[in-house]
């Protein structure tokens, strides 16, 4: 009979105490699956070899029932009588036919070439290929994708696809949400994903892509507008202001302003006041329908900090000619 050698110790594989919490245990092996999955390590043997080992541990671990039986079984892997006598110790438990496939009169360990074969039948627990039924394993625990490798069922269960949906955040650029167009993103679970996006997006919108989660779920991208330096929208109308000059201010005439299609001749009358706003109609924000908002142009009058000597000149001959007092009233 062949000693039971190799036994392997799931608490050292994911590098957590025996008294980890179950919080514990899931939080160390979300980190180490993300770092050896194989999609990430593309071509890499070891990695997947330990990202099914990782399973492996985790699977048990994470099960109460089957965590509470290996840690019986496993204190005994060491003992003489456990590695090459009939007369091997029965933890506690061993034996109940409600939890075991096999009782402890039919559970004999010189069956078994190790210990990964005894304590996967004991427990309740395929290995990699499940013999009597010549299905190769598959897991549910991959928190990143439908995974291709081990074990959670019990044999003759047949195996199951976990199909999740999941969320991610995309910030764009005002002129970016605007025009809409194809944009590459990348998920943190490593892909990249180029994606066709629609135009005239706004802060909290949510976009479905099909068959992008997890498994065949959806990815929802939840999409945040940023901040403009110029532009700023109130509902399907864009606010901005523009500079204009004293000379323009008093004169009137045409001015540019600038529009999310580009910059625009529009009208100012004379006289016109600092804080006047004027509309550019159907220069707003797209909504449903092919509408459009307008824009609305705030006029902010302002002075320059260096003159030229001929400038300063007109402007001191314009202040001894001028006939307006704006504080007349106030003496």
């Amino acid at each position: 009979m062949q000693n039971l050698q190799n036994f392997r110790d799931y608490y050292e594989i994911l590098g957590v105490t025996k008294e980890a919490s179950s919080e514990e245990i899931k939080k160390v092996y979300r980190r180490l699956a993300r770092q050896y999955h194989p999609d990430l390590n593309p071509g890499d043997k070891e990695a997947e070899e330990k990202f099914k080992t990782i399973g492996e541990a985790y699977e048990i671990l994470s099960d109460p029932s089957r965590r509470s039986q290996y840690d019986q079984f496993s204190r005994y892997w060491k003992q003489k009588g456990f590695a090459g006598s009939k007369q091997s110790p029965k933890p506690k438990g061993w034996g109940d036919s409600r939890t075991n496939t096999r009782t402890s009169q039919e559970v004999d360990p010189s069956e078994f070439p190790d210990f990964e074969s005894f304590i996967n039948t004991v427990i309740g627990v395929s290995s990699r290929k499940d013999t009597r039924t010549n299905t190769d394993s598959t897991t549910t625990s991959d928190p990143f994708r439908t995974p291709r490798t081990k074990v959670a069922y019990t044999v003759n269960t047949p195996p199951r696809t976990t199909r999740r949906d999941i969320e991610a955040r995309l910030t764009l650029p005002l002129e970016k949400a605007y025009q809409g167009g194809n944009e590459r993103i990348r998920l943190e679970d490593g892909r990249s994903l180029e994606v066709t996006m629609p135009s005239a997006m706004v802060t909290g919108q949510t976009i479905r892509l099909r068959n992008q989660g997890i498994g065949g779920g959806d990815l929802y991208l939840k999409i945040t507008v940023e901040t403009h330096p110029l532009f700023k929208l109130e509902g399907a109308n864009i606010f901005c202001q523009i500079p204009v000059t004293p000379s323009e201010a008093v004169l009137g005439g045409q001015v540019e302003a600038p529009t999310l299609d580009g910059p625009v001749k529009m009208t100012i009358p004379p006289a016109v006041r600092s804080g006047q706003r004027f509309r550019l109609a159907n220069k707003g924000y797209p909504v449903e329908g092919g509408k459009r908002g307008d824009q609305l142009v705030e006029i902010q009058i302002v002075t320059p900090k260096n003159i030229t000597t001929e400038e300063r000149e007109l402007y001191e001959k314009l202040r001894e000619i001028e006939s307006f007092k704006p504080r007349a009233d106030l003496i």
